[in-house]
């Protein structure tokens, strides 16, 4: 699988994909000529090598002839209607236009409609977001990486104002990537870069395991304290697997001053929120006093609700948390039939096969109480249920 690994280390931006697309081998001629079938005119496309801390990377741009329109989403989405892309260009793009006026209408409190892009919705910001998708399609890239999102401090002046860093609009488009202090006071990602990575990458963190074949940079329009570059690693994917991966954050902290009963309390309480697991482990503390390691398995966008939770219901006055790789077997839920009533059922697939068949455990002690059955029959029933309908591949 030929795949691209973006590694952020110095932000994102819409003109940064590009240009490291096409130090990386996208050819700009190929890529003017796809941008064409927008048949909206009117502009040039620059790129030129260029160094940043002694580091040599390609320097995109767009020059704009007068472009001063304030465009609304359906004019863009009449754009994209109108011109000769392929489907899955337009139908992207469109998303991503659409989460964007999704996000500024939450932040100036109007409809999505009613929204004046102005930065985003300026020519270059267009040909960046659909130049992006028609370059990574140009270069075969199936799958899309990248690293955590590095973000920068202090204000910036805008069409708004000044506004804090984060502005606000990438702060929001930034909901469940893993981010991290940069210690730069400049403005380093942006909202059309975060939102384009955001639609195309996979997962956000750990590099995979890959064979590089190309290595590109692209190129940011000032100085920083470190090489303002966006790094494009693209090559083929070094591990066929059978099974899905994610990101999942580990939760940890010791106790041993709280009365055992309100654990099971507190691990309620998280799993109703949507936490992966909650387990406990009797442990030594210092002075060899017991205690027990409370852990939570989450996925990163409901940390500050888990924490919340865990400092409010126990009297853990610190967490340690993990980021950790996770692999899972792809899986799905069916609902069966039984004589007892309908009951969900997990099936685990490795390729074509059926590893396990697993009725959902909570529906089938709903049942059992309701109809004052045995848990095991209705388990049993909803088992050959599903067997019974997967006959064909079991």
């Amino acid at each position: 699988m030929h795949i691209a690994y973006f590694d952020c280390f110095s932000g994102i931006s819409g003109d940064m994909i590009i240009g490291a697309l096409i130090d990386a081998g996208l050819d700009l001629h190929q890529l003017n000529e796809e941008l064409k079938k927008l048949k909206m005119g009117g502009y040039t496309l620059n790129a030129k090598k260029t160094t940043r801390r002694g580091i040599a990377g390609t320097r995109f741009s767009v020059d704009a002839d007068n472009d001063h329109v304030e465009r609304h989403l359906k004019d863009i989405e009449k754009i994209l209607d109108h011109s000769d892309l392929g489907d899955d260009i337009k139908d992207r793009s469109k998303a991503i236009f659409r989460e964007l006026a999704d996000v500024e209408a939450k932040i100036h409190n109007c409809s999505p409609g009613e929204i004046h892009f102005h930065e985003i919705g300026a020519m270059d910001s267009i040909i960046d977001t659909v130049g992006s998708l028609i370059g990574l399609k140009l270069l075969g890239i199936e799958t899309v990486y990248a690293s955590r999102i590095p973000v920068g401090t202090g204000f910036v002046e805008c069409d708004h104002g000044t506004l804090p860093l984060p502005a606000p609009a990438s702060l929001e488009l930034l909901k469940g990537i893993p981010i991290y202090a940069s210690g730069i006071e400049k403005e380093i990602v942006t909202p059309t870069g975060i939102v384009i990575l955001k639609h195309m990458a996979k997962s956000f963190g750990f590099i995979p395991a890959m064979r590089i074949h190309q290595i590109g940079y692209g190129a940011g329009g000032r100085d920083l304290k470190i090489p303002n570059l966006l790094r494009v690693w693209i090559g083929e994917s070094e591990e066929k697997r059978e099974y899905e991966e994610d990101e999942v954050i580990l939760i940890e902290t010791n106790i041993d001053d709280m009365n055992p009963e309100f654990f099971g309390y507190t691990s309620e309480k998280l799993f109703e929120k949507g936490a992966l697991d909650v387990f406990t482990t009797p442990i030594f503390m210092k002075k060899n006093r017991p205690g027990t390691l409370l852990s939570v398995l989450i996925s990163s966008d409901k940390l500050d609700e888990m924490l919340s939770i865990i400092f409010a219901e126990t009297t853990s006055l610190g967490i340690r948390l993990q980021r950790l790789e996770r692999r899972k077997l792809p899986r799905e839920l069916l609902t069966v039939e039984t004589p007892f009533g309908s009951v969900r059922v997990k099936v685990i697939r490795v390729g074509e096969e059926i590893r396990n068949i697993s009725p959902e455990y909570e529906d089938c002690k709903e049942i059992a109480a309701k109809q004052g059955v045995p848990l095991r029959k209705v388990y049993e029933d909803a088992e050959a249920a599903a067997k019974k309908l997967l006959i064909t591949e079991w």
